[in-house]
């Protein structure tokens, strides 16, 4: 995520037209890499109650009014990470963001919908907007990733393996490519109205969204929030009855991702022909406001 932001503001660091000020929000417990299966299982009721952790102290001028505020972040059990969660929630965050057009750019596995929805709403509760959305996700096929993508964040290892499994993650030639909109933002910085509502990064391959994931994303959010609730009245993190119950339910999620999605990603391929309105109407919206089209690739590449 890191490198991407990076890339993604590349182009307008580089033009010293526009000052920049860059937070890395930092949480007082600092999450381990790699992680312990238990103790990742056990993130997720907080993660997806969108209960904010301890963050050491913002480095920004909060009397500051920016133009513009890129928010980056990653996806954690279809929500947002818990340390953005913090930010949007403190004062300081909405202090900052208070009028203030907001990019959001986001890089996970392939999930992200339901993740993007909670951040518009606690975006929206500071008086501030989504002005545009960007997102990178691991190009591997969904069954592949479901390997790939555990296996780095239990072990470190995101190499290519076995001669089927691709390396883990967004690829490289991605994230450099994230400068086309750094490019297309910069214009808009110095010669457009970012106060305006409209986005700036249309035409420019922001947001793809894989119609076969819809369905599950909801089902699943649904799940999360059930089940979070359930292992809260167990104890805090790090209890040993929860942790022995999100062990559980991780084991679980894995056999559920490993069939149910599938088959509901089958079931909504069966019935796009009866579906192609509603089908676009949810592609439309959720691609929004960006949009997947491509048509001014080559003006900003």
């Amino acid at each position: 995520m890191k490198q991407i932001a990076e890339s993604f503001i590349r182009p307008i660091i580089d033009s010293h037209s526009v000052t920049v000020d860059v937070e890395e929000l930092k949480p007082i417990t600092p999450y381990p890499f790699p992680w312990p299966f238990g103790q990742f299982i056990d993130q997720f009721p907080e993660a997806v109650s969108l209960v904010a952790p301890a963050l050491h102290p913002f480095q920004f001028d909060q009397s500051k009014k920016y133009d513009l505020i890129i928010l980056a972040y990653t996806v954690w059990f279809l929500s947002p990470s818990p340390p953005i969660t913090a930010f949007l929630k403190s004062g300081e965050g909405k202090t900052v963001l208070n009028g203030t057009p907001v990019i959001t750019l986001i890089a996970c596995r392939n999930m992200w919908l339901e993740a993007q929805e909670q951040v518009k709403q606690l975006i929206g509760q500071a008086n501030a907007h989504v002005l545009d959305n960007v997102v990178l996700t691991d190009r591997g096929s969904f069954l592949k990733t479901l390997v790939t993508t555990p296996r780095w964040m239990l072990t470190g290892k995101r190499n290519a393996f076995l001669g089927i499994f691709p390396r883990a993650g967004i690829h490289n030639n991605e994230i450099v490519a994230t400068q086309r909109f750094g490019k297309a933002l910069l214009f808009s910085l110095l010669y457009g109205d970012m106060q305006k509502r409209e986005p700036v990064l249309t035409g420019l391959k922001a947001a793809t969204v894989d119609q076969r994931l819809i369905g599950s994303e909801k089902i699943a959010r649904r799940s999360f929030l059930i089940w979070g609730k359930l292992f809260r009245t167990l104890g805090p993190q790090g209890h040993l009855l929860r942790k022995l119950a999100a062990i559980a339910y991780g084991l679980f999620l894995i056999v559920v991702i490993a069939t149910v999605v599938p088959l509901t990603m089958i079931i909504r391929v069966l019935l796009r022909p009866w579906r192609k309105q509603a089908i676009e109407k949810e592609l439309q919206y959720f691609e929004g406001p960006s949009g997947s089209n491509d048509d001014r690739m080559e003006e900003f590449s």
